[in-house]
C-alpha cells in the first residue's frame, strides 16, 4: 500500500478522476459509477474537507469544497460528513447551511450522536454521557500537575473535550506526557481517549466514526460506500468498510481514501486511494460528480 501515488491538488480544473491502487477499491469505485444512486459518499471534516489549522475555531471548508458537494450530493444516494465536531459547528464551518443542491446532505456529528439534514436544517441529538461534566471540572487541574501542559489547550466539545497540544513548545512531548494521566482521568468517569494528530479527545465509549457509518449505510440500503479520512479517529470508519466489504453474500463494495499521509501512516498503509489533503480531495470529488 505505500506505493500508491500521491495525487495532488490543483488550484484551476479538477484533474481526472485518479485510479485506486487496490482490487477491493477499482471494485468499489466501478461499483459507485454504475449506481450512484444506491452510493454512500462519507468524509470526515478536519484534514479532509478542510485544512488542520492550530486554532480548530478558524478551521473552515477548503475552497471548492462546497461547490463540489454540491455537484456530486443530487447524483448519489447521500454524502455524508461524519466529525468528532459538534455537528452545527461543523455545517457553520463548512458553509453547509441553505445551499441549493445539497439536499442529500447529512453531518454526523459527535461521531453519530448528533445529526443535521440539510433537507431539514434542523439537529437531533441523543442525551450527553453524564461523565463529560465530570471531567470537564477536574481537567484543567489535571493539565496544572504537568510542566509539559503550557501552550496545550482544552476544546469544548458540548459531548467530549479535546486537549490539543500542536501550540506547546514540544508537542510530541507534551502529547505523549498527557496520555497516560488523560486515560486515568476518563477511565474513572467512563470515558476514553481518542489519540488524534497531537489532539487527545475524551469522549463515550461505543460511539465512533465506525458505528456511524455502518449504521448510516444500513439506513439508507446502500449499495456501495466511499469513506475519506485523515487521522486515527478515522480507523474505526476504515474498519467498517473492511467490515461492510465481507457483509452477506456479496458485501458491500467500499472505497477507502486517505487525505494525506505524512502523519497518520497507520491510515495511509490501508487506504485504496492516497490524496495529498483537502485540495486533493475537493479535486477528486469534483471529478467524481464529472463521472457520474
Amino acid at each position: 500500500m505505500g506505493s500508491n501515488p500521491h495525487v495532488p491538488a490543483s488550484s484551476e480544473t479538477p484533474a481526472e478522476l485518479p485510479a485506486p491502487t487496490t482490487p477491493p477499491g477499482r471494485e468499489a469505485l466501478a461499483a459507485i459509477l454504475a449506481r450512484p444512486d444506491r452510493a454512500v459518499v462519507a468524509l470526515d471534516f478536519d484534514g479532509t474537507l478542510a485544512d488542520i489549522v492550530p486554532d480548530p475555531e478558524q478551521a473552515r471548508a477548503y475552497p471548492g469544497a462546497v461547490d463540489a458537494l454540491v455537484a456530486l450530493a443530487p447524483k448519489v444516494a447521500s454524502v455524508a460528513v461524519i466529525t468528532g465536531r459538534p455537528a452545527g459547528v461543523a455545517v457553520r464551518h463548512g458553509g453547509f447551511a441553505g445551499v441549493p443542491g445539497l439536499d442529500h446532505l447529512v453531518v454526523l456529528g459527535h461521531y453519530g450522536a448528533e445529526r443535521w439534514d440539510a433537507a431539514s436544517g434542523a439537529v437531533h441529538a441523543s442525551a450527553p454521557h453524564p461523565g463529560i461534566a465530570a471531567v470537564r471540572a477536574e481537567l484543567p487541574g489535571v493539565l496544572h500537575r504537568f510542566d509539559s501542559w503550557h501552550g496545550t489547550w482544552i476544546e469544548e466539545k458540548g459531548r467530549s473535550l479535546a486537549v490539543h497540544t500542536r501550540r506547546a513548545t514540544d508537542p510530541q512531548a507534551a502529547f505523549e506526557a498527557l496520555r497516560g494521566p488523560l486515560g486515568e482521568l476518563a477511565g474513572r468517569h467512563g470515558l476514553i481517549v481518542e489519540p488524534g494528530r497531537l489532539v487527545l479527545e475524551l469522549r463515550p465509549p461505543g460511539v465512533d466514526k465506525g458505528v456511524a457509518l455502518a449504521q448510516y449505510v444500513r439506513e439508507t440500503d446502500a449499495e456501495s460506500v466511499l469513506y475519506a479520512g485523515d487521522d486515527l479517529g478515522d480507523l474505526a470508519a476504515y474498519a467498517a468498510v473492511e467490515k461492510l466489504r465481507t457483509d452477506g453474500p456479496d458485501g458491500i463494495p467500499g472505497l477507502l481514501v486517505c487525505s494525506g499521509s505524512a502523519e497518520v501512516p497507520e491510515l495511509a498503509d490501508r487506504a485504496d486511494l492516497l490524496l495529498t489533503g483537502p485540495g486533493a480531495v475537493v479535486d477528486f470529488l469534483a471529478a467524481l460528480a464529472r463521472q457520474l
